[in-house]
């Protein structure tokens, strides 16, 4: 469902744009309809933030039977950026409390930007992508506060690399239990 989703906002909103979807998530607002948070890199490497409101307006209209009504709705007027802004002018993302299963966060630009994800996953799905972006075309740290970050930045060379070296990972573990099981203990005379 979310590669759909991410290729029908490519198509229709951000490639007339020249922008590439880079990463969203889906999150939770007062207005009615779908919304998302979306990153996506523009021309001359700009990064951009915006939140795309889905509303699927449905037409109603009668063909020959008084029974029969055919539900119509056009993709390209249910994506809508309200509000945009640049990586570049992210000063701080503020997880509020990093011991709490809290989906939401607040992006400080200008004014404070709160933002409810659908689930704490998505919101650092969100914060990791924001951090590689910020740190491949900004050349910046991005200013993290209020976040594990062992979930945002790996530190162990076995960390979010993939399920490979989890896997090896853990049957090195096992090797190593055999190994020891298979040595002998010297006995005490």
């Amino acid at each position: 469902m979310s590669s759909l989703l991410r290729e029908e906002m490519q198509r229709v909103l951000f490639r007339p744009a020249k922008h590439r979807l880079v990463e969203f998530i889906e999150i939770e607002e007062a207005s009615p309809g779908r919304h998302f948070l979306c990153v996506s890199v523009g021309p001359k490497k700009v990064v951009q933030l915006s939140i795309v409101q889905c509303q699927v307006f449905v037409m109603s209209h009668k063909s020959g039977s008084k029974r029969s009504h055919t539900k119509r709705s056009n993709i390209q007027d249910c994506y809508k950026r309200t509000e945009i802004w640049s990586l570049q002018d992210l000063a701080l993302v503020d997880g509020r409390d990093p011991d709490v299963d809290d989906p939401c966060f607040l992006l400080h630009f200008e004014k404070v930007r709160s933002v409810t994800a659908v689930s704490c996953s998505a919101k650092y799905t969100m914060v990791r992508a924001l951090v590689a972006l910020s740190d491949r075309f900004c050349h910046r740290s991005l200013n993290l506060q209020n976040f594990d970050h062992a979930y945002i930045k790996p530190t162990t060379y076995y960390s979010n690399r993939g399920d490979c070296i989890v896997l090896s990972q853990i049957c090195f573990y096992a090797f190593n239990l055999i190994c020891l099981s298979l040595c002998p203990v010297p006995m005490e005379v």
